[in-house]
């Protein structure tokens, strides 16, 4: 007890230094502000009841809230009301007994009550992908509802809807399988749905077909690279071993595989005379095939053109990782194939009407000149009547816009010269968002970036080509265009290049034979005879290189299923819904074995080395 004194005079002054800290409110004695207890319950759950607290304040669903002075003991009760049970407390207490709280500060509590008996149901969404789960009864609806409870007895089923562009995986949990999904009728019950992307993920196809090169003689040598570190990959590409080890006869000696110094090389023919002799020189319609007539051809087409190579020995040149950083990088990372063919024994135009119509009309030269276009549907028009986007970008222009284009050989383009623009509006397209759903790119034919061989002067640069391939691929990798895409980059025939796996059966599209054969004095192989394997359109051409980019290529992978350019159409008709255009293309495997739609490898590209272009070019001597 403090007793504090008015006094005056001398007296005062004693007594109030001896009575300071009690008399006068001196600092040392300054209490503490109240800190009452506030207190919060929220009700959740399917049930129902009340929580009340000791001393009285908090009542639900009367009072929910309540402060109680400082250092009050609350406890809490959560009583459930009929039906009902209480399920726990989360929050400032645990458990399913009485909630004692702190005596000071805020604290906040959920009372959670569930209905007796009743079937609980919670559904977790999960995946790459994206979709929806409803219910039968309604109750679930994923992504708005993903938790309901349902009367004791209810039969529930689950149904997994993919949106567009995903597949739905399956369940797990309560229930496995891909079906829809039928529930215990009472208890917990926990599912998980997942979703994963599926071919409808892409929503941009573009193909590319660059000309003349063998698959032996651009990537017979991959192995090396790919065995090597940072990879170390299993040598499991099918191409021509390091030891150089499959010559071919040229009729005196056996010429072996080269390594190729210069990027420019004089060229040979690979037309149908010429590819059948590539096949078997000394009986071109045979079944078998010994692959001994490349040289043979090579020095016999070489005086024609005026060209350096009499001894023939350029077709058993090849390149590596050295002048194609960028092509080996690529197909290395991406996913390829060894295994992919020219659709025909001839040289590039019928091989690239296939590319676009899955068969040449019974052509195995092209057009002769003022000839009427072909009329069989292509790709472009199975689209266009489906109402699918797309475009023709070409690498060289003309003013005519379909001049120079492998397009014009089909009376369909000349109706949609609208659809036919310039390459480099293919780079705007993908970096503004408004690439078509399909686009082939035609390639620079007279601007020598098609990497076709030399004609008389030097030319047609592999790094040149491989460069321009690369400004392309990378504008669509940096691009927002990326996420939904693929490119397919392969050559439309092996140039007569040397290459030691021999053409396939295939289908022939529509019972159409050869009917351009010349006939006697100097009658081409195979005129008038269909009888004979390599004489109709049941055999493919040589292997040539291949491979694919997208977010969703398998990573490191080499298919090894024989397929042609027709598997392109095969891809875009898997895609889109269309049909077929002829029994080649519908003959394809698909090409599922080149993605990966549950885990995508390349959603971030990688970066690839740039692409030389300084390399030697000379055509008069070798290598």
């Amino acid at each position: 007890m403090r007793v504090c004194f008015t006094l005056s005079g001398g007296l005062a002054v004693v007594l109030s230094m001896l009575l300071l800290s009690g008399c006068g409110g001196g600092s040392s004695n300054t209490q503490p502000p109240p800190n009452p207890v506030q207190v919060t319950v929220t009700l959740a759950g399917s049930g129902t009841g009340t929580v009340t607290s000791t001393p009285a304040g908090i009542d639900c669903g009367t009072a929910c809230a309540h402060t109680f002075p400082e250092g009050t003991q609350v406890t809490l009760s959560a009583p459930p009301a009929a039906g009902s049970s209480f399920g726990g407390w989360s929050g400032a207490c645990a458990g399913t007994g009485a909630c004692t709280l702190p005596t000071s500060g805020a604290q906040s509590v959920t009372a959670s009550f569930t209905v007796s008996g009743a079937l609980q149901v919670t559904v977790t969404l999960a995946g790459s992908g994206t979709g929806t789960v409803t219910s039968t009864p309604a109750g679930i609806d994923c992504g708005t509802t993903c938790t309901h409870t349902f009367p004791t007895g209810t039969q529930v089923t689950l149904n997994a809807t993919p949106a567009a562009g995903f597949s739905f995986s399956g369940w797990s949990g309560a229930c496995t399988g891909t079906l829809a999904c039928t529930l215990p009728t009472s208890g917990t019950q926990s599912v998980t749905a997942s979703f994963g992307a599926s071919l409808q993920s892409i929503n941009h196809i573009i193909f590319m077909a660059q000309e003349n090169r063998g698959f032996d003689h651009y990537f017979g040598h991959l192995n090396a690279y790919r065995t090597a570190p940072p990879y170390n990959l299993p040598a499991d590409v099918n191409g021509t071993p390091l030891d150089a080890s499959n010559p071919s006869f040229d009729g005196t000696t056996l010429v072996t595989p080269f390594l190729m110094s210069s990027v420019c090389v004089e060229n040979q023919s690979p037309s149908w005379n010429e590819s059948h002799t590539d096949y078997n020189r000394y009986n071109p319609v045979s079944s078998v095939a010994t692959m001994d007539g490349f040289v043979y051809i090579s020095a016999k087409d070489a005086p024609s053109n005026g060209g350096f190579d009499l001894g023939g020995t350029r077709a058993m040149g090849y390149y590596d990782q050295t002048a194609l950083p960028y092509y080996y990088f690529m197909a290395t990372n991406f996913a390829m194939s060894d295994t992919w063919f020219a659709p025909v024994l001839t040289r590039t135009q019928p091989n690239r009407m296939y590319m676009m119509a899955a068969t040449s009309a019974g052509h195995v030269y092209p057009l002769p000149s003022g000839a009427a276009a072909l009329t069989n549907k292509t790709i472009f028009e199975l689209l266009q009547d489906n109402g699918i986007s797309w475009k023709v970008y070409v690498t060289d222009p003309n003013p005519n816009p379909i001049d120079g284009t492998s397009f014009n050989m089909f009376s369909f383009s000349r109706q949609n010269l609208q659809n036919i623009v310039p390459a480099t509006q293919f780079l705007t397209d993908a970096a503004s968002g408004t690439l078509p759903q399909v686009a082939m790119i035609d390639p620079g034919y007279t601007s020598g970036r098609d990497e076709h061989p030399a004609a008389i002067t030097p030319g047609g640069s592999v790094e040149k080509g491989a460069a321009w391939v690369s400004t392309l691929i990378n504008g669509l990798m940096q691009s927002p265009s990326w996420s939904d895409s693929v490119f397919v980059l392969t050559w439309d025939e092996g140039g007569g290049f040397y290459d030691h796996v021999p053409p396939v059966p295939t289908v022939s599209p529509d019972g159409i034979p050869p009917s351009d054969l010349a006939g006697p004095p100097s009658q081409d192989i195979c005129y008038q005879d269909t009888t004979d394997p390599t004489c109709d359109f049941i055999y493919t051409g040589f292997r040539v290189p291949m491979f694919l980019v997208s977010p969703y290529a398998n990573k490191n992978s080499v298919s090894h299923i024989a397929r042609d350019h027709a598997s392109i159409l095969k891809l875009i008709e898997q895609r889109f819904s269309l049909g077929s255009l002829t029994q080649r293309d519908a003959a394809q495997p698909n090409m599922d074995e080149f993605f990966d739609f549950v885990n995508p490898p390349w959603r971030t590209p990688p970066t690839p080395p740039i692409q030389p272009t300084n390399g030697a070019c000379y055509i008069d001597h070798l290598p």
